[in-house]
């Protein structure tokens, strides 16, 4: 019986010693992720611009004596001689005009101390309008026109008519002549009755005048052209950076 006691105590002793499954272990949770910063969105490279063309120098205007910016020093008040002849270098070829002081006496005056004085060097023709005329006369310095604004000369009697090749002062009303001249095309005897007395008459190279740039018609706000308040308050390098392609003189000179 003792036997039998001890045979079953091993056998319980026995289970016991069996190894257990092995405790499941917690797996431990994943460490604190790590928050990655959004990718920058990268936008795509700007496609290249390319800066506009800077316009070409513009000519410069005829240097500025202390003359041109006075117009009531003594020299602007030489009588000229009862016959003389001006010629015009210009960018198409040289224009010669044959002035008679009998025709219009303040205007022929007039114009021969402005080239005397060199006023006309670089000066544009900025209205070229087909079939009526061609003017120019608006200093390229707007230091120098400003000072002209108001230099008004009287009007001369209408002697001769404007007929194709004669130059006649530009105004804008009775007594209001300045500076500025034109050349006409054709004959444009309408004008006489308006008061435009011509002055002179081109002898030489009036086909160099018909070949001037026309192509702008006439000037701002009617036209493609020039607008004269502009070329009077910037000169020379509004035309030549806006409307290259008119033709200018390069110099106007009292021929001996």
């Amino acid at each position: 019986m003792q036997k039998t006691m001890i045979a079953i105590l091993l056998v319980m002793l026995a289970g016991c010693a069996e190894d257990a499954p092995p405790p499941r272990i917690k797996k431990a949770p994943d460490p604190t992720p790590v928050m990655k910063a959004p990718e920058k969105k990268v936008d795509p490279a700007p496609a290249p611009v390319m800066e506009p063309p800077k316009p070409a120098p513009a000519p410069a205007a005829a240097p500025v004596s202390k003359a041109l910016l006075d117009p009531a020093l003594p020299e602007w008040s030489q009588v000229a001689p009862a016959e003389y002849k001006v010629k015009f270098s210009t960018s198409k070829g040289d224009v010669t005009v044959l002035v008679q002081r009998e025709w219009a006496p303040r205007g022929a005056d007039r114009f021969y101390n402005l080239v005397k004085n060199g006023f006309y060097d670089e000066t544009v023709f900025f209205r070229v309008i087909p079939g009526f005329m061609a003017q120019f006369g608006v200093n390229g310095s707007p230091e120098v026109s400003a000072a002209w604004k108001n230099a008004v000369i009287q009007d001369d009697p209408v002697v001769q008519s404007n007929q194709r090749g004669m130059i006649t002062f530009a105004m804008r009303g009775p007594n209001t002549r300045t500076t500025q001249i034109f050349i006409n095309f054709k004959d444009n005897s309408t004008l006489d009755s308006k008061n435009f007395a011509p002055f002179g008459k081109v002898v030489e190279g009036m086909e160099v005048v018909d070949t001037f740039y026309k192509d702008y018609g006439e000037g701002a706000p009617g036209g493609r052209g020039p607008a004269q308040g502009r070329i009077q308050a910037e000169g020379n390098a509004y035309l030549k950076s806006e409307f290259k392609e008119l033709d200018y003189v390069k110099t106007a000179r009292i021929l001996k």
